[in-house]
């Protein structure tokens, strides 16, 4: 059994245990912590994390930001100029924070209740656009959205509630339920 498959009989175990009621956002946040290597097999097992889902008695629902930095940047008037300084860019990264968190965030709210779980996946697509573009904020900015559980994917390591998105030194403490391949 490889370490996606893994993963998935853990997170099988995992979304058949009873939910506690009455928790706070984060707390309704469980992270999928996979290596970086597995991101295609991750990827291409992904209708099995619905499967078990709906066969545990919950609603699943997928947001993947994978590609929003590009849809962005292809419909920005100043892209040429981008393209040509990307440090041109830096001040309009805010706005492209905003603009993916509100969306993400209308998604959410969508399919949100109290027996969904939400799928959130691509967050390593914002990896090194700047301080204002990153998972955890992305995170942090929807959490309260969902009623349910939100299944943040994370390609990267965790060591007690510090978070490393593909392996990156900087890390991110949060509290987020983990769920592993060694769960």
């Amino acid at each position: 059994m490889n370490r996606v498959e893994q993963l998935i009989q853990s997170y099988k175990q995992f979304i058949q245990l009873p939910w506690p009621a009455n928790l706070a956002p984060p707390q309704r946040v469980w992270a999928a912590v996979y290596a970086p290597s597995d991101e295609r097999r991750l990827r291409a097992n992904l209708p099995m994390f619905e499967h078990r889902t709906v066969e545990a008695g919950y609603r699943w629902a997928l947001i993947d930001v994978s590609n929003e930095f590009e849809r962005w940047m292809a419909a920005h008037d100043y892209r040429d100029a981008y393209f040509e300084s990307p440090e041109l860019m830096e001040p309009e990264l805010a706005g492209f924070f905003d603009d993916l968190a509100n969306q993400v965030r209308r998604q959410v709210e969508e399919h949100t209740g109290p027996d969904a779980v939400i799928g959130l996946l691509g967050g390593s697509s914002l990896f090194g656009l700047g301080p204002h573009v990153k998972m955890s904020a992305l995170v942090e900015a929807v959490e309260d959205a969902n009623e349910g559980r939100l299944l943040m994917f994370f390609p990267g390591e965790v060591e007690g509630n510090n978070f490393r998105l593909l392996g990156a030194q900087d890390g991110w403490n949060y509290h987020a339920t983990v769920i592993s391949a060694r769960t």
